[in-house]
């Protein structure tokens, strides 16, 4: 259970956060750094059966019939990853109360900062791929939002953007990988999939399943050619950075590559595709962040050649080089983190990031100074601090690897990865804080507040004593994570200052002399870095989203080009295909189910649907007459439905048609009499053609169905269980509100939008070129010398109660008899419709109390919540509960929980309804009051909008 409050506490502390808008930032930091406290305390409980070897899981049934489970496990990898995501978390939001400035939203950035936090930590702490999946398109989701946080800004939203883009495909190919992965081992549960590594890599799909994984660790893990995103990141507020390449995002496709280590690594195209990836990735990010001005640049593409420095390692495919890639990843987390807060310092006290402009600032700023230069130099992998430690180490694994036979790449390349960083490291020290001191800072530089060096001074000490003291603090820790890694136990962990005369010494010495004289000719390199025309990856992926824009336009002029006719043309066309597709590759045969005579009443029926479908091509340009007839063909359908024995389909049949005629009618008043113009005689054939044919071909398939006698029918089991466990005689309303409750749910929702849409597609039709027709229309209408006729209005008044009183005794009945919130919803719809018809928009809009946006979304929250309620009571989602209840003179009834459901449908339904009606009532009435001019699309005047109620 400890496991699950420490996943789930960053989102319930996020949901107060969004709570506490008014609260002070100091409220706001301590809601914020509770996930993180709390959490370090709870993974301490649990450290010492870890470190015992031991593992600590957490099991829940959440979609059996998925193999999605709701698992967590804590083992040594999972200890050191949380305990990073919640330690360096913890640091960066005390240190972003004192960095954002006043005027900032803090409450907002610190609840994206706990969302961000608890994908992480669901990352780490999934016992399950599926879980993980979706921990995974979190983390993306909410950097999505941290990196566009300033979203004033052009830059942070092309970062956001970019970030999405590529981190989002990529996890489309990760979701493939790991269901072909799941598939190859048989099962979700990640233990499972570990122990079945010689299943795996003997599987014919294994390649498959790698490439696609390791497409998914790459964008996210920023690899070569995946690595231009992440620089572009660094328009998020610096602890944002600070947060994303230290302990969290960029390294979730690392930690991915390490958790699936035993089941995916040992073959020659896991060697050649990581080790190869990592290697070019290490000397790019490297050679581009010597030649950066912008402290963040140079920082984030290092961060790039780091992670491209870890990938190598566990590419390598070594049990030693996954160790040491376990001990980097520590040390790399702790002075990328320090250093990215350092130049937040910086730049917070000196008024810009650019290099250029800086200089000499140790004198300035001593504090600042020192933490920056001890992490620069435990970057630059200089003794005596743990970035020497691990970078030494893996200096010796590439030593001793082979690629393709050749034994000098590997080290050489990895020679090239550590100078460019020695280099860049010296740079950062040198440019920034050595050299003699400027007059023309941006502003005055000068140590920050307490609050601001802190953070980072404590990550510098931890550097510090894991340098001198490696074993003493991490031998057990990245013992355990590297025994995690491996599947088995770990190579001893020995690391040290002094290993005597090695390769790896000699490389480090050559790496740090023509690191120093890199730095020493930084200037003409600079130069000619600059004149060089090289290859931009950021303009490479403009150009090819331009281009995928351009070809996603011209494929959707070409299809979705506003004609109604072509999109029906091309739905029938394919459902045709797909049907005659079946019919020839499964073949047919006739139906042994005996047929019954048609009776009188049923040819003449038919007759009339027949005579009525000819009447409305026939009478297509008079629209009026077009509505008549179909509302004809509406009946017919209703009738059909009475003698199929199908009451509850007929009133909602016969509902919608009078709902939907009604409506349809006050927007024909909006309209023309005739159409301007009509299809051609060829695109009438052809669509008459289609007609026919998707007609005939649904007739054939409802014959083909139809006599068939049923296989286990689904309606057997809802006649049987129908009372017995809905509480209701009608299984109709039984299905809509309990054993299809979520499809109900789904198709309410489904109508309040399309009544929000259609209030925002005729809030702006009285204005531009559509608003200056209406206005002529209506100018030209003719007026009824008796608009609101006495008898019609009275009546209507009459009727108002008696259709109210039907309405809901169909509401209270339906869920043994027909009926239903649905039907009920129209019938009361019905008699409201009525009043406005008879007596005007104006004097019905008068008398309404309640708004329409307001009843749709109370009708589906209610449904929401009704559903919601079963889970307490550990049912499933929707099931309703029902009893019976004695009261005196009324006698003995029965309650469910299915009416609640029942009464948000209704609500729903009347709210989309009157919205509808609302907006084709005022159309014609802002028309007249509409100024000529146009204020744009999206210049809606709130004002203006409460005036049209008015």
């Amino acid at each position: 259970m400890l496991l699950v409050l420490i996943a789930l506490l960053p989102f319930a502390c996020a949901a107060v956060l969004s709570m506490m808008s008014g609260a002070s930032r100091t409220w706001q930091t301590l809601v914020a750094i509770t996930p993180s406290f709390a959490g370090l305390l709870l993974l301490a409980a649990m450290l010492p059966p870890v470190m015992a070897g031991g593992v600590v899981q957490f099991h829940a049934p959440w979609v059996p019939m998925l193999g999605l489970d709701f698992g967590l496990w804590l083992d040594g990898l999972g200890l050191l990853f949380a305990g990073l995501i919640l330690g360096i978390g913890l640091l960066i939001i005390l240190y972003a109360r004192y960095y954002l400035p006043p005027d900032e939203a803090m409450g907002r950035f610190m609840m994206l900062m706990l969302l961000f936090q608890g994908a992480m930590l669901g990352i780490a702490l999934s016992a399950n791929i599926l879980l993980l999946l979706i921990f995974w398109e979190l983390t993306s989701l909410s950097s999505f939002l941290l990196i566009g946080f300033r979203n004033d800004k052009a830059e942070g939203r092309q970062g956001a953007r970019m970030a999405l883009a590529v981190t989002g495909g990529g996890g489309l190919a990760l979701i493939g990988g790991l269901m072909l992965l799941g598939d190859i081992a048989g099962s979700f549960e990640l233990a499972d999939i570990l122990a079945a590594g010689d299943a795996v890599r003997g599987s014919p799909l294994y390649p498959v399943a790698l490439v696609l994984i390791l497409i998914g660790c790459f964008t996210k893990s920023a690899q070569f050619p995946f690595h231009f995103w992440l620089p572009h990141a660094m328009a998020a507020p610096t602890p944002v950075s600070a947060y994303l390449h230290s302990a969290t995002m960029v390294k979730a496709g690392v930690f991915l590559l390490a958790r699936l280590w035993p089941a995916l690594s040992g073959t020659d195209l896991w060697f050649y595709l990581v080790s190869t990836t990592g290697l070019v990735t290490m000397i790019m990010g490297a050679a581009v962040a010597l030649f950066r001005h912008d402290l963040k640049a140079v920082l984030a593409y290092s961060t790039v050649s780091h992670l491209g420095l870890l990938t190598m390692l566990f590419g390598l495919g070594t049990p030693a080089a996954a160790m040491v890639g376990v001990f980097h990843l520590l040390n790399h987390a702790l002075f990328k983190a320090a250093l990215f807060m350092n130049a937040g310092i910086v730049d917070h006290e000196a008024g810009t990031r650019d290099i250029r402009l800086l200089g000499g600032l140790a004198g300035l700023m001593p504090i600042s100074a020192t933490l920056g230069i001890v992490a620069a130099a435990s970057m630059a992998g200089l003794p005596p601090f743990g970035g020497f430690l691990s970078k030494e180490m893996m200096l010796e694994e590439a030593a001793h690897s082979v690629w393709a036979g050749q034994h000098w790449f590997i080290p050489l390349a990895a020679v090239i990865g550590a100078t460019l960083s020695v280099a860049y490291s010296l740079r950062y020290i040198f440019h920034l804080y050595l050299g003699r001191r400027r007059h023309d800072y941006p502003t005055q530089p000068h140590d920050p507040p307490l609050g601001l060096w802190a953070p980072s001074a404590l990550l510098v000490a931890l550097t510090v004593l894991i340098g001198l003291f490696p074993q003493s603090l991490t031998s057990g820790l990245i013992a355990r994570a590297a025994g995690a890694v491996t599947g088995g136990s770990a190579p001893v962990f020995a690391p040290a200052l002094w290993h005597g005369v090695t390769p790896a010494l000699g490389m480090s010495v050559i790496a740090i002399i023509v690191g120093g004289a890199l730095l020493w000719r930084h200037g003409q390199f600079q130069r000619r870095w600059d004149a060089a025309r090289l290859p931009d990856a950021k303009r490479a992926f403009d150009s090819g989203i331009h281009r995928f824009i351009g070809m996603a336009r011209a494929v959707t002029i070409a299809i979705h080009n506003g004609s109604l006719q072509r999109q029906l043309s091309l739905l029938f066309l394919v459902a045709i295909a797909l049907g005659v597709q079946a019919v020839w590759i499964g073949g047919y045969a006739p139906g042994t189910r005996a047929t019954m005579p048609a009776p009188p009443v049923a040819v003449i029926a038919w007759l009339l649907l027949i005579a009525a479908i000819a009447a409305v091509v026939k009478a297509q340009r008079q629209r009026f007459l077009t509505l008549i007839y179909i509302s004809v063909i509406g009946l017919i359908v209703s009738l059909t439905f009475i003698y199929l024995s199908a009451p509850d389909l007929a009133l909602t049949q016969i509902s919608v048609e009078v709902v939907t005629i009604l409506l349809l009618l006050l927007a024909l008043n909006l309209l023309p009499k005739k159409p301007a113009r009509l299809s051609s005689n060829g695109r009438r054939l052809r669509d008459g053609l289609i007609g026919m044919a998707g007609g005939a071909a649904t007739g054939l398939a409802a014959w083909a169905v139809m006599t068939r006698p049923p296989n286990d029918p689904i309606s057997a089991y809802h006649w049987a269980n129908s009372y017995a466990h809905g509480g209701g005689t009608n299984v109709v309303n039984v299905i809509l509100v309990d054993f299809r409750a979520f499809d109900t749910f789904g198709e309410i929702t489904v109508l309040g939008i399309a009544a929000l849409t259609i209030f925002a597609l005729l809030q702006p039709a009285t204005r531009g070129i559509s608003g200056q027709r209406l206005r002529q229309w209506v100018a030209d209408l003719p007026r009824s010398p008796e608009r609101h006729p006495m008898m019609f209005a009275v009546a209507a008044r009459l009727l108002l109660p008696l259709a109210t009183m039907i309405g809901l005794y169909i509401f209270l009945r339906g869920h043994n008899m027909p009926g239903g919130g649905f039907i009920a919803g129209l019938v009361m719809s019905i008699a409201m419709l009525m009043q406005y018809m008879a007596s005007g928009f104006e004097w019905a809009d008068e008398r309404r109390r309640i708004d329409e946006h307001l009843l749709i979304g109370l009708g589906v929250i209610i449904a929401a919540l009704t559903g919601l309620g079963s889970l307490f009571f550990g049912a499933p989602l929707f099931t309703s509960a029902f009893g019976h209840f004695t009261l005196p003179i009324i006698g003995t009834f029965e309650l469910a929980t299915a009416m609640l459901f029942d009464i948000g449908v209704a609500m729903t339904v009347i709210g989309a309804v009157m919205l509808a009606l609302a907006e084709l009532s005022h159309i014609a009435q802002r028309a007249q009051r509409e100024p000529e001019e146009d204020s744009g699309p999206m210049d809606i005047d709130p004002a203006k909008l409460r005036g049209a109620r008015a």
